[in-house]
């Protein structure tokens, strides 16, 4: 019984391991994402204050 208890465990650690390593991944893909996110945003911005000649993120200038 002590040894099924042992391979039991073991499968579940490497079990976690597996999902960390994954989560891990995952976290750095949405990071990416993010950052890829805000330079479209700031492009956008930047583009649409040109068009409208409006400051409208409140940093005192336009563009």
């Amino acid at each position: 019984m002590g040894l099924f208890w042992n391979l039991i465990q073991q499968s579940q650690i490497s079990s976690q391991d597996s999902r960390a390593s994954s989560l891990e991944a995952r976290v750095a893909y949405l990071e990416n994402e993010l950052r890829k996110t805000q330079e479209l945003l700031i492009k956008t911005l930047k583009v649409l204050e040109e068009q409208s000649g409006k400051d409208i993120n409140g940093d005192g200038k336009v563009g």
